[in-house]
Parts: structure tokens; sequence; C-alpha cells
């Protein structure tokens, strides 16, 4: 794949840089310099460790001419080249590499979603992938709360889940994920918090500060008041226990502390269909089995969590069998999968 940017404008510049003979290259990364001191010779060092010979002679080829050659590199390079390219400034090549990694390699972006959560809330520029990140959370937030990575979240990004209004879990659940991430950043406490001192609640206080505020106590059951917020009823403020055991010992009576609206959860429905059954030949639970086998998940997706929709293209008895309808339908699509059901039997051939 090459890209072109102001073609016309650069061309010189690249017959210049495939001179071997005799060239100058002057090179400026003005947001990196601005914030290096000279040294006593009057000089500034500019260190690239963090970029490879690859992705250095990528951004050479886009400084001269306008072209970004990124045939043969994967999603991960990309990646990391789009950071890179928003760090010296190189804005354009950065945002085109970001719409196409949303467009093209979505499923790398899905196989490494908590890397990449917490990558991209670093640069405020990346707004794309924000959002793109941002609505598969709404919908899916098992992909961050559940992922092995999640204790390792940046506070910044778990703040900014918690405060949505549709993120679409339970109040207790997010209770819980809230107070393993807590201990997780304290790893000195107790693992029971029966034994724990007041100042070990006050350090887990002091952690959780800026999430406590978002948990919506006033929409949990009173059996997961008393079974998952008791035992840590330290850490939230005497006004806030006290009333939360108000409300629910006396219903009626006044309480002092905000109440935060329920979270807005999303009917469960499957997607809609205009016309016709998803398929003949499998239904919506053998759906989510093979778009498990292929992202190569350990735990199987459900019918309720399957982020990947199945569009129909073809079905033998409505388009014809034949090798030419496949090929007008079929050719030059991407993540397609094939099922056929052997006649007669139970058995069906998968292929993707």
């Amino acid at each position: 794949m090459v890209i072109k940017f102001f073609e016309n404008l650069s061309n010189n510049y690249l017959e210049l840089l495939d001179d071997k003979d005799d060239f100058n290259t002057i090179f400026i990364f003005r947001n990196e310099l601005a914030n290096i001191k000279k040294d006593k010779n009057n000089f500034k060092t500019l260190d690239l460790k963090n970029i490879s010979i690859q992705q250095f002679e990528i951004f050479i080829k886009y400084i001269y001419g306008g072209v970004a050659l990124l045939e043969n590199h994967n999603a991960s390079f990309i990646f990391d080249l789009m950071l890179i390219a928003y760090e010296f400034l190189f804005d354009e090549l950065a945002k085109y590499l970001e719409t196409h990694l949303i467009k093209t390699e979505d499923h790398w972006l899905r196989l490494q979603f908590t890397r990449i959560y917490q990558t991209i809330f670093k640069n405020r520029k990346l707004q794309e992938l924000q959002k793109w990140c941002d609505d598969i959370v709404v919908k899916y937030p098992a992909k961050v709360f559940e992922s092995e990575d999640f204790v390792s979240l940046q506070e910044n990004v778990l703040v900014s889940l918690i405060s949505r209004d549709d993120l679409q879990m339970e109040e207790v659940n997010i209770w819980n994920h809230i107070i393993e991430w807590g201990i997780a950043q304290n790893p000195g406490l107790p693992e029971d918090p029966e034994d724990w001192t007041h100042e070990n609640f006050l350090i887990l206080k002091t952690t959780l500060r800026n999430c406590l505020p978002f948990i919506r106590y006033f929409q949990m059951s009173g059996d997961n008041i008393l079974n998952n917020v008791k035992p840590y009823h330290q850490i939230l403020e005497k006004n806030v226990w006290n009333d939360i055991l108000k409300k629910f010992m006396t219903p009626n009576q006044p309480i002092s502390s905000k109440i935060l609206p329920p979270r807005v959860i999303l009917a469960q429905t499957l997607p809609t269909r205009n016309t016709e059954p998803f398929s003949t030949v499998i239904n919506e639970a053998h759906a989510a089995e093979i778009a498990s086998w292929v992202y190569k998940k350990d735990i199987m997706y459900s019918v309720m969590n399957n982020p990947y929709e199945f569009k129909l293209l073809l079905r033998g008895t409505r388009d014809d069998f034949t090798k030419g309808t496949f090929w007008n339908l079929c050719d030059k699509q991407i993540q397609l999968v094939v099922v056929m059901k052997v006649k007669g039997t139970t058995n069906y051939l998968n292929t993707s």
C-alpha cells in the first residue's frame, strides 16, 4: 500500500533523496527540539531511539515526497507509526493512519483492545480511535473490565468509563471492579478487609477518590449493599454511608447525598433483519460460536455479547449455487465466512 500526500509539491524532493552521490537533508523536528536544552557547545541532541530504521525511512519519504510506503507492514507497526507521527506533528499522515486502522484493521484493534484503549487516551488528538473504542466499551464493557490488564488501566480512562450513563453493567459489578482496581494499586493491603486497619481503608479511599463519586449506590439492591458495599463502607464519606442506610431502612426519609440516575441499559435484542431470517443453515448462536473460533477466543461468545454482526451475502436456495454467483456476490469481500450444511446430515463445513 502506497499513500501519496501533496504529490505535485514534492516530486523533486524525492529525486534529491534518491541521489546517492550527493544530497543534504535538513530534518526539523520542531516540537521535540523546542523541549531540548543546548549543551555547552550550543548543540541540541535529538534522541530518536524509540523510532526504528523502517519508521524513520517512512518519515523521510513522507517529508521529501509526501509518500508513505506501508506495504508489508502489519497493524501493530502502523499503530506505532501513527503514535510517533502525532508526536512529531505529522498530523496529516497520523490522521490517515488512524482512519486506516479503523477501516481495515478493526480485527486487530479488537484483539488488542485493552492496550489500544489505554494508549490512545494519552493523546487528545486520537479522537477517531477514542470514539471507536468508546462505542464498543459502551456495549461490551467486559472487553475492559474482564481483561487481564484491567488493573493496569489508567485512572483517567477508568473514570471516563464509570462516569458514563450508558455503561452496560450492573452497578454492583462496577463497584466490585472499582474495589479490585483500587486494591491492585496498593499490593500491600491485606487480602481480607476484615483484617484491615483504619489506615488501610484510608489508603484505598485516597486511591479511589476520583472514582467513588460516580458509583450509583442508590441504584443497588439491599443485598448488594450488604454483601458488597458494607465490607468497604469505611472508604465512603460518613454522610454518604448514612444516607445509603437511611434509604434502605426508611426510604421515605429525605437524604442529603446526590442521587445519580440509573444507567441507561440498552434492550438486549438481536440485530433487526428487514426481510428474512439471518440464515436457513445456521442461527445466531452458531454465528457467535463461529466468531469465537475465527478470533481465537478461549471463552465462546454468546448471542448477547457477540460484537460481530454476520451479514448474509449469498443463499444457495435463493441466489443459486453456481460458481459465477459466488464470484459475483462474494469477490473482494473481507472477513468472509462460508458455511455449508451436508445434505441429509447435521454436519456443517466452515471456511473463513
